[in-house]
């Protein structure tokens, strides 16, 4: 079992240094990540209405969780939170099958703790949402109803650069507390946690093994790493401890690049939309490959001929027509909108090998919503690392990749030193001097109130 949840089935007393947390860090409760698995489609009452993120089932978390964590980037907000079995179960009012999907009973009567699967009426589940961030009078909403589910207060963590441009709003629509959470330290913090904690979480890609889980729960072992987030734009940050980070390069083609050029390009309606439609195109109607300038492979520098030798390289071709309304009625919206992905993922590829490579960094860890687990991307970004690093390196992806920010952002309500991380988590002097001042301050002020 792990640390941060051997006291969780002991009375909860308020002794000075509990109130001292609760003061600085409103919300906060020690959570039970024992025995934690991803759900499967298969273990929802509605199968049809399994969340687009598969929920991750805390079999024996057995206090309610009392904030939430919301992430708001460029283009999506995001947001994470725990809701009970039990609440969900006694629940009389619909609030949605995102809020109230339940999970299916199981009567077995194995109740160990390593037969979680027999314990999903028990504990609660980790639930993910996202929402376009142009969208926020509805995020702020979906909020809402979820404060009505819980009938409390709540606290909000909040990251991402929405959590200071919108603060203010969410603060008085809501009438919250909202704690801002730094993003990388958030992205850090939300990655180790899902490496190390969350089994079948981190995965290898490849066409012929698509999903090549890889279980490393010794935290000793993940370090140093590179991490590559893919947002509306691009972030590369190497860590060589929880704390121990830096942001050492990055891209502004990314996420955002994708969904606005096709956008203009195409008549697709939602970044989901213009994922679909590459997996029916063909880029080679569009691109111009290896094989087209030199009628076979170019084998002396290991170039195939369907490489891509150069993105979007027939559009300009006369034959292709002299004017644009020509030009576009001879290249379908699928094959553009791979031509696209492919050459937005070659590159982000190649500066991520190129990163690791400088900084000598063997494992590459993608993160962010531009991935969305679609196979073309994967493929694309691991063909790049293996490729440009003659099989050295390799690329990481996670099952819940555009959450790492929001996830590290909840986990912000722990306690310091929680999970398998604890020993390498310390404070500094500096760190707990100011920290014991910051509580003397408000203790001062819960006095005078009184």
């Amino acid at each position: 079992m792990s640390t941060f949840s051997s006291q969780l089935n002991t009375p909860i007393t308020l002794d000075s240094d509990t109130l001292s947390s609760k003061i600085l860090n409103p919300g906060a409760i020690q959570i039970n990540f024992n025995g934690a698995f991803i759900v499967d489609d298969v273990l929802y009452e509605d199968s049809d209405l399994a969340p687009e993120t598969n929920d991750i089932a805390l079999p024996f978390q057995t206090h309610e969780i009392s904030h939430i964590a919301i992430d708001i980037g460029g283009s999506l907000a995001k947001i994470v939170y725990f809701i009970s079995n039990k609440s969900i179960n006694n629940s009389q009012e619909d609030l949605g099958p995102q809020i109230s999907k339940k999970l299916i009973h199981d009567n077995s009567s194995d109740t160990s703790e390593d037969s979680s699967h027999s314990l999903i009426d028990q504990g609660g589940r980790l639930n993910f949402y996202k929402i376009e961030t142009e969208r926020i009078d509805d995020f702020i909403e979906f909020i809402k109803k979820l404060m009505r589910f819980y009938d409390k207060k709540i606290h909000i963590m909040a990251t991402g650069g929405g959590a200071h441009k919108f603060h203010d709003r969410i603060k008085e629509e809501l009438d919250v507390e909202i704690t801002k959470e730094d993003e990388m330290e958030c992205l850090i913090v939300g990655l180790d946690f899902f490496i190390t904690e969350i089994p079948n979480e981190v995965f290898l890609y490849s066409e012929t093994n698509p999903m090549q889980f890889v279980n490393d729960t010794n935290s000793s072992n993940i370090y140093p790493y590179l991490l590559v987030n893919i947002g509306s734009g691009v972030s590369m940050v190497k860590v060589t401890g929880p704390s121990d980070f830096v942001r050492v390069g990055g891209s502004s083609l990314g996420g955002g690049t994708l969904w606005g050029l096709l956008s203009l390009l195409t008549d697709a309606n939602s970044y989901d939309e213009m994922l679909n439609n590459a997996i029916d195109g063909d880029n080679s109607n569009v691109d111009m490959l290896v094989g087209d300038i030199y009628g076979t492979d170019y084998g002396k520098i290991g170039l195939k001929s369907t490489t891509i030798a150069s993105s979007f390289g027939k559009v300009f071709q006369k034959q292709n027509g002299s004017d644009i309304e020509t030009r576009r009625s001879k290249f379908s919206q699928a094959d553009i909108s791979r031509s696209l992905l492919y050459a937005i993922s070659n590159n982000i590829g190649q500066i991520a090998y190129l990163q690791a490579k400088i900084h000598g960094l063997e494992k590459i860890y993608f993160g962010g919503s531009y991935i969305r687990g679609h196979p073309q991307t994967m493929n694309t970004l691991s063909y790049a690392i293996n490729f440009w690093s003659e099989g050295k390196k390799n690329a990481y992806f996670l099952r819940h990749e555009g959450y790492l920010g929001s996830v590290g952002a909840f986990l912000k309500g722990q306690p310091m030193g929680w999970g398998k991380r604890k020993n390498s988590m310390n404070l500094s002097r500096s760190d707990i001097n100011e920290a014991m001042k910051e509580v003397k301050e408000r203790l001062t002020e819960l006095s005078v109130s009184q």
